[in-house]
């Protein structure tokens, strides 16, 4: 396997995941990986459903103390970065820079798992209007995001929408928003921002990452060079998944280097 790091997992920290983190390691390191990052979600003012509140509020002190405590015991082993997934919506922008500051984080995934307080997971974000403007309404929400919430070195998952479509992605391309990637792609490369190439979608039945291929393509073809793989494991059993993919697609799209991320800073490695 080509990629030796996995920077986008989760542990029983997250409020979606029931792994140890030990086991999560443990794993990485059967696997052969050099490098890791948790990226524990924490996603303040999320819109939960009845009995979910709090899901993914995120204990940073707790986690961070688990976190160093397995660093230190498997340091011979595998490199353990303290990362996070940060929910990404404008009206948090004083919250999530004073939050972004206050830990020393190797890593900070953006995410919007919220678009205009309404999550794409449920079948209520499609309702009543076709996949194409239900995706262009999350699109345009992620430009307005990154446009005011800076506070990350990665955007994640950049299309998250398409997972969870009536139709998942059978009618979903690049070309249809390419306007709207096109102002995406050019602002993160401008700020010095990343993106990653999320495995997950391959889970969800996509047959390909998130974002889509043609979008990494794009990303590459604009100047974009600070891309991480992240398999977005939520169980051990899916840290690293479909790797070898991730490094067939990132040649294929002209990449030469996948990143790493150790206080903040990217580390390039040779695919």
């Amino acid at each position: 396997m080509a990629v030796k790091a996995d920077f986008h997992m989760h542990s029983a920290f997250s409020g979606d995941s029931d792994a140890p983190m030990e086991e999560m390691i443990k794993k990485a390191i059967s696997l052969g990986l050099s490098h890791i990052c948790l990226t524990e979600h924490c996603d303040p003012d999320y819109v939960y459903l009845p009995g979910e509140e709090g899901m993914f509020e995120l204990n940073t002190d707790s986690y961070l103390y688990e976190l160093l405590k397995l660093r230190q015991k498997y340091q011979d082993s595998i490199y353990v970065g303290f990362g996070v997934e940060l929910g990404l919506q404008p009206h948090l922008k004083r919250q999530l820079a004073a939050y972004a500051k206050s830990q020393a984080f190797d890593f900070i995934i953006g995410s919007s798992h919220l678009c205009n307080r309404k999550d794409p997971y449920y079948p209520a974000f499609f309702e009543g209007r076709s996949e194409d403007e239900a995706h262009q309404e999350y699109f345009e929400s992620v430009l307005e995001c990154i446009r005011t919430l800076p506070y990350f070195d990665v955007y994640g998952h950049l299309d998250y929408v398409v997972r969870y479509g009536p139709t998942k992605n059978s009618g979903y391309t690049y070309a249809k928003h390419a306007d709207v990637f096109d102002r995406i792609l050019m602002h993160l490369i401008e700020e010095e921002k990343g993106i990653e190439l999320n495995t997950g979608g391959f889970r969800s039945g996509l047959g390909q990452p998130n974002p889509c291929i043609d979008v990494l393509k794009r990303y590459h073809e604009l100047g974009g060079e600070i891309i991480t793989i992240g398999s977005d494991a939520h169980t051990p059993a899916d840290i690293a998944s479909n790797f070898d993919k991730a490094s067939d697609i990132l040649k294929a799209c002209g990449f030469k280097y996948y990143c790493i991320f150790q206080s903040r800073m990217p580390e390039y490695f040779k695919i």
